[in-house]
């Protein structure tokens, strides 16, 4: 009974257009007040304390850092590297925010961010080379999403903290499948494009001279992943420090090398940064206290006693996960399915053999495709805002992007060596 007034609670208020957070807490309210003899204030309280976490300071500050490099002149020189390496082919100009969107994860972590800093230059550029608005849109909300798989990563700095899993290993290990998934979308839209007649960027062929330059130019921008991945791999700091290091590094870029930074526009991008976090702890602090009824209530072993009467075959388990991920990314956003989830569904393929950081990776591409998958599709909602496309055209436009971004999955999912080489060899 207290189980069907948390789930019904919350499915409700979802369904009258609730904000999550505010419907997380609404439940565990609901729960609690009606079905159990806990005090309320215990919501509070567990709130509170999930985000006295020292690690956790990473997503703000890696937040930060993008929104400072997006307003800083790095998305610019990404994208004219991107043209010189793929503007050639048929379709280029996709290809090239694709691309682009591939660099800037490197850097920003956040899908949305990605989708706001590559696309809001690349889909009203599409649509004045005569590209169809919902592609154009389409293109962008989908590269986007992997933000969250390139590192750094803000969902993989969450799993690593409430998984106990190293956040290092999960930078790593997202490298491959998130380039992976960008060869993926590529190969989709050279399809599309070649098939609807949309021409390259430029009437050249590739000019291994033109990209020398344009990295070139791109040089400090470029060095930001690098800084960060090596920072942590070569022992000089932990991943929060790192987020911190690339914030410095970000402002030291944008207002002395590149020149695009004035002090006026840093004050805007704390601010931004500080509304986008607000929200963003607002959800983890009230998953928390959701997830924490609900292990009150022993709804974990029972997910988990299922599965494994389901079967106890790994590849079973793993489809039957990757089913409700897909479902749950849907409708509950990255950060509160992440903190709901992880302790219900680590411990189980844990126990039949698969190693957590490749679980890490399964979980976060599961939940990226829920950026471009309505109703929710985070992605889908900045790309019709920042390219001025009817919601509805990019709903459209996405299915074969949506289509291609789970065929990559599933590649992930049973090839473990792709999650797990690059950890391994760093060990």
């Amino acid at each position: 009974m207290t189980v069907a007034l948390l789930f019904g609670t919350l499915f409700i208020c979802l369904l009258i257009g609730v904000p999550i957070a505010i419907s997380l807490g609404v439940s565990a309210l609901v729960a609690i007040y009606f079905g159990s003899t806990l005090p309320l204030g215990i919501i509070a309280q567990k709130a509170f304390t999930s985000l006295d976490s020292f690690p956790l300071l990473a997503i703000p500050f890696f937040m930060l850092a993008g929104v400072l490099m997006s307003k800083g002149g790095v998305s610019k020189r990404l994208l004219d590297m991107a043209a010189a390496m793929v503007g050639w082919i048929v379709g280029g100009l996709s290809l090239v925010t694709i691309v682009a969107s591939m660099f800037f994860a490197a850097i920003s972590g956040s899908g949305p961010a990605t989708v706001a800093a590559i696309g809001g230059f690349m889909i009203p550029e599409m649509k004045n080379k005569k590209y169809d608005g919902g592609f154009a849109a389409a293109v962008s909300a989908s590269a986007g999403s992997i933000g969250v798989i390139i590192p750094p990563s803000i969902p993989f700095v969450l799993y690593g903290v409430i998984g106990s899993v190293s956040v290092g290993s999960m930078f790593l290990a997202g490298i491959l499948p998130g380039i992976i998934i960008g060869i993926g979308l590529m190969i989709t839209a050279y399809f599309i494009a070649k098939k609807r007649g949309y021409k390259s960027e430029t009437n050249t062929t590739f000019s291994f001279k033109d990209v020398l330059k344009a990295t070139y130019d791109a040089k400090w921008a470029l060095l930001i992943p690098v800084i960060i991945l090596g920072g942590i791999y070569g022992g000089f700091f932990s991943p929060t420090e790192a987020a911190v290091v690339a914030v410095v590094y970000s402002l030291i870029v944008g207002l002395y090398v590149y020149k695009e930074l004035t002090w006026k526009t840093v004050f805007e991008c704390f601010r931004e940064a500080v509304v986008i976090n607000a929200t963003t702890m607002i959800i983890i602090g009230l998953s928390v206290s959701f997830a924490y009824f609900m292990t009150l209530e022993r709804v974990p072993d029972d997910i988990s006693l299922f599965l494994t009467e389901l079967s106890t075959n790994p590849i079973v388990i793993l489809l039957a996960i990757n089913i409700i991920l897909l479902i749950v990314g849907m409708f509950i956003d990255t950060i509160s399915a992440l903190v709901i989830l992880t302790p219900i569904l680590l411990p189980i393929v844990v126990a039949v053999g698969i190693d957590p950081i490749h679980f890490g990776v399964i979980l976060v591409s599961n939940l990226a495709i829920g950026f471009i998958t309505p109703p929710l599709g985070v992605n889908l909602f900045v790309a019709s805002s920042v390219g001025n496309v009817k919601f509805e055209k990019i709903v459209m436009a996405i299915i074969p992007f949506l289509f291609s971004m789970i065929i990559c999955l599933i590649v992930i999912t049973f090839v473990p060596s792709l999650s797990l080489w690059l950890p391994g060899f760093f060990k």
